[in-house]
């Protein structure tokens, strides 16, 4: 019955979430402004009120609601989007333009979107199989970037002082009472300079659903600072630092640990946890300085420029109480310091845009872990990656966009990459120390796009686009457990991923309708795995470029104003791949489906706004078919997070409104998942909520 209510939601409408149909100017497909609607991609963009009123607690949540992406989340604090098919390093992310992807990335869903702070959020941008050309290495499933907020002080009458904030307050029901808090203020004087300061304190209780009940140890704290100051050095240009800091603590991986019961769906059995404890501390600061600007003189070459310097640091620990074992204990820190450049220009030429410019990224890797009894005794040194370690990635781009007639653009574009890894002090795959060890690789992408504007409202797009992701200081000496309890560790003999993405969609925009649909393919070469060393079940693994394979996938989604107070919205998305990949070392090459694919998913609500504007209502419904394209291999490696037969389908429903009291004060609420639904997402180590409350307050003055 599930499946067919997924399939009816397929069929109806066909989210495009923008509420009031306008077309947002996204910078992110192609470096410069563009209105969504003509991305050569497909594209989304998501401001922070659709973030608020949909009451989505993290960054990856945000994206819950995109066609072709799969929010999977090993722990409550930990969130990894699937998109396209891809996670983790295989995806980009970018806070206002400065990556964040680094060279300690392991494999798999990783944590690290969830040290976004989603309220400092002013929007955020996803463009599917983007590619590499204009922002390098990774980007196989999309790039995301995450604008933070900032004073917008261009808009201030010029010359006026101004002052201004806002206070934010968030309860929810479920989850012993998680609060979240958010104060934002903001000053300057219009045209001239701007500051703006966020700190958010948030409090997540464990949460609960119908079938597990509570669990514990899913709940955690996190404080959060951004400061940005912008100053006008003329009329058409501005200097901006900002600041931006993210502390995590005691985030637990539930689904290893004792906390975890299992968990019993019909038919449908995963396998309760096994350790007292497995739980991490996380903390990211970010601060760059840019200087950005446009040249209004018709005669000038360079019309448009931003310069970026950036420093990051990254502290991540990891515990583990194993309860069993000579040495059940292990402690892991890595301590990153990255400087970041990058430079990008843009010259009218011909009847075009050409966008061209280099970035470097130099990472500064420190690393300490030990393997112990809770006593200290018998005590082993255990690195999770090469100590004292240096990765260097440096790019140079170039992309023009050509007006070939007033109805076909033309888009292609290259990039040259060269990456380069110093490992210091490390034990290598088969137990030998090594140190100081160098590799390099270096390689050219492209990418060619297309735009096609039947008329006013009808438009065609996509194109071929290249993606790599050279290997990094976890794939040659990571040293970390994967899945449930295997064994994984890294390797000096690999090489880059591949990936090459064929796209063709088409989109509709009038007053009152908006569609969009587009079918992809993905071939996949090379890309990095953790292999067993034998035909054993829970063999150690070596990792290796050892999987070839594709993806493909259709999405579509709409949305309909069919009365000036009501919108009817949708998405629906497929998708279905193959991986080519040896059983173990030196065994049979098998073919099979890939791990964690989106499951047929499908979303309808409808949303009433009152003629005011002052009061909305809206109810959605989310659902999703079982996922059991998995071998048995892979469940039973993964038993606590795969249930045996597949991931169980289900139907979730929710209501929310809110109401604009005053210009001062804005109140919002939710109902989540009605029916208290027992489910969880596709590979995820937790269940999801059961029914709750969401009560939120904004104050702004």
């Amino acid at each position: 019955m599930k499946h067919l209510f997924v399939l009816l939601l397929s069929l109806s409408a066909t989210p495009i979430v923008a509420q009031d149909f306008l077309e947002p100017l996204i910078v992110t497909a192609t470096r410069s402004g563009q209105e969504v609607g003509e991305s050569t991609y497909s594209a989304t963009s998501l401001d922070s009120n659709f973030v608020r009123e949909n009451t989505r607690r993290t960054l990856p949540d945000a994206l819950q609601y995109t066609p072709g992406v799969l929010v999977q989340k090993t722990a409550h604090g930990h969130g990894s989007p699937f998109i396209r098919g891809f996670t983790g390093r295989q995806n980009l992310l970018l806070v206002d333009g400065v990556r964040i992807n680094n060279s300690t990335f392991r494999s798999g869903p990783v944590q690290y979107w969830n040290t976004i702070d989603s309220l400092a959020i002013d929007h955020i941008e996803l463009i599917r199989s983007q590619g590499s050309v204009l922002y390098g290495s990774d980007a196989a499933g999309g790039t995301l970037n995450a604008f933070t907020k900032s004073s917008d002080f261009r808009s201030r009458p010029d010359g006026k002082s101004y002052y201004g904030g806002s206070s934010f307050y968030e309860h929810r029901t479920n989850g012993q009472g998680s609060h979240t808090g958010r104060l934002e203020t903001e000053a300057g004087v219009g045209g001239e300079y701007g500051f703006w300061l966020g700190l958010s304190k948030k409090d997540f209780g464990d949460i609960k659903d119908s079938s597990v009940g509570l669990m514990r140890g899913t709940g955690h704290p996190e404080e959060d600072l951004d400061f940005r100051f912008d100053y006008a050095l003329g009329p058409d240009s501005t200097l901006t630092f900002a600041h931006q800091y993210v502390n995590q603590d005691n985030i637990s991986r539930w689904h290893r640990t004792l906390n975890n019961p299992g968990w019993t769906h019909g038919s449908h059995l995963a396998a309760p946890g096994t350790w007292n404890a497995n739980s991490y501390d996380q903390e990211r600061s970010l601060t760059y300085i840019r200087y950005a600007g446009s040249n209004p003189h018709n005669d000038s070459f360079i019309k448009n420029w931003t310069a970026t310097l950036s420093y990051q640091d990254v502290a991540d620990s990891e515990f583990q109480d194993r309860r069993t074992g000579t040495r059940p204990i292990r402690r892991s820190n890595i301590d990153l310091q990255t400087l970041g450049t990058d430079l990008t220009l843009e010259s009218e030429i011909g009847n075009g845009t050409l966008v061209y410019g280099f970035d470097f990224y130099h990472d500064m890797v420190d690393s300490t872990g030990s393997q112990s009894n809770a006593d200290g005794s018998s005590y082993r040194e255990s690195l999770p990656i090469a100590d004292e370690s240096t990765y260097d990635l440096f790019g140079i781009f170039t992309q023009y966009q050509w007006n070939v007639t007033d109805r076909l653009e033309i888009t292609p574009g290259i990039r040259y990459t060269y990456a380069r890894a110093e490992l210091g002090r490390f034990t290598d795959s088969t137990g030998i120390p090594r140190t100081d060890e160098t590799a390099n690789w270096d390689s050219v992408v492209g990418s060619l796009r297309a735009l096609y504007r039947i008329d006013d409202h009808w438009n065609l797009f996509g194109g071929i686009s290249e993606a790599f992701r050279a290997p990094n200081l976890d794939d040659l000496s990571g040293n970390l457990t994967s899945k449930a309890s295997t064994p994984s560790l890294g390797s000096l003999d690999v090489e880059p991923e591949s990936f090459i993405t064929y796209e063709v969609g088409a989109r509709h925009n009038s007053d009152n309708l908006s569609l969009q649909a587009a079918v992809f393919y993905t071939q996949i070469e090379d890309v990095i795995a953790a292999i067993p060393a034998t035909s054993a079940v829970n063999a150690p693994t070596v990792t290796a470029n050892g999987n070839n394979g594709y993806i493909y996938g259709i999405e579509l989604e709409a949305a309909w104003r069919f009365h000036s107070q009501w919108t009817l919205s949708s998405f629906t998305a497929l998708q279905e791949g193959r991986n080519e990949i040896p059983a173990f070392v030196g065994g049979p090459v098998s073919n099979s489906p890939m791990t964690r694919q989106l499951p047929l998913t499908g979303s309808v609500a409808l949303r009433w706004t009152s003629e005011s504007e002052k009061y909305w209502f809206e109810g959605r419904i989310l659902a999703a078919a079982t996922e059991d394209r998995i071998t048995a291999a892979d469940q039973a490696a993964d038993n606590q997070r795969i249930p045996t037969g597949g991931t169980p389908s289900y139907i979730v429903s929710s209501l929310r409104a809110g109401w604009q009291v005053n210009d001062h004060l804005d109140l919002n609420c939710a109902i989540e998942n009605i029916t208290d639904e027992d489910y969880r997402n596709h590979g995820s180590g937790q269940n999801e909520a059961g029914l709750g409350a969401v009560i939120g307050v904004r104050v702004s003055w």
